[in-house]
């Protein structure tokens, strides 16, 4: 039984660590709702929320955000699918090589991306494939994959066997057994994954910049970076351009964030 002074001294702590967490985010929030003088004349005090549109239409985060969103669902889509059936096969199904393949998959995670970029980019440019979608897309699905074929592989290895043996004496192969049974009893496990590659999606900026020259395929974060090189001065605006940028990643995360948890905690406690 937790006393009440322990109580208190746990949302105490919990209230201090929320506002160290909190005060960066609130920083830039204040600075992106402040009266810059190199943008404006208007009184400090005030809030500016014009800086909003002036970084989105002077930053051309339109045609940025969309190329983002395009990645981030083709990226998410395709890793998630892939990543739910490679790690059912590892995880339910014992065959030659299992363990061997699986590990080899392992090094997408162990083995940074900065380490590889080089040479992917030569490789991809034999295949005159640089400078195009697929370039930023496939690199990150194979990043994303091999996280994703671990997560869903732990999740599969404690899923109820109960559950399974009982589909198969009811007819139902490995196909429907994993969309119809597994899956929909492991959504907290599958959201987690989802809102965590999509994070990862979201913020790449490596590879965007060594894949793509052109202005049309440059993604969120990348664009950016170009803005805060033609305003090192206007702080206001390139608050606002960063909110602008990280806002997608915290409406997910919200949406999701009761899957979310629920899948974290889930993990931990297995």
């Amino acid at each position: 039984m937790i006393s009440r002074g322990e109580r208190i001294a746990n949302y105490a702590v919990l209230a201090l660590f929320a506002a160290i967490a909190l005060f960066p985010v609130l920083l830039i929030l204040q600075t992106a709702l402040s009266n810059d003088a190199i943008v404006s004349d208007g009184p400090a005090s005030s809030f500016n929320f014009q800086n909003f549109a002036d970084a989105w239409d002077q930053g051309h985060f339109a045609s940025y955000m969309r190329t983002s969103v395009v990645v981030a669902i083709l990226v998410v889509g395709l890793s998630t699918v892939i990543s739910v059936l490679a790690g059912y096969a590892f995880g339910t199904m014992s065959f030659r090589g299992s363990e061997v393949i699986f590990y080899l998959i392992l090094l997408g995670i162990m083995v940074p991306a900065e380490a590889l970029v080089v040479a992917l980019y030569f490789d991809l440019r034999a295949l005159g494939l640089t400078n195009t979608l697929v370039a930023i897309v496939m690199p990150q699905v194979a990043q994303s994959t091999a996280f994703g074929t671990f997560w869903m592989r732990a999740y599969f290895r404690t899923s109820s066997r109960e559950v399974v043996e009982a589909a198969h004496i009811d007819g139902a192969g490995h196909w429907r057994t994993l969309w119809q049974v597994l899956v929909p009893m492991g959504r907290p496990a599958v959201t987690t994954m989802v809102v965590l590659v999509f994070m990862w999606t979201w913020n790449e900026f490596l590879i965007p910049l060594i894949m793509a020259t052109s202005e049309n395929l440059r993604t969120a974060p990348l664009g950016l970076a170009f803005f805060q090189g033609q305003y090192t001065s206007g702080t206001a605006l390139l608050a606002a351009g960063a909110t602008l940028v990280a806002l997608p990643v915290v409406v997910v995360y919200l949406f999701l964030q009761r899957h979310f948890i629920r899948g974290m905690v889930e993990g931990a406690v297995k």
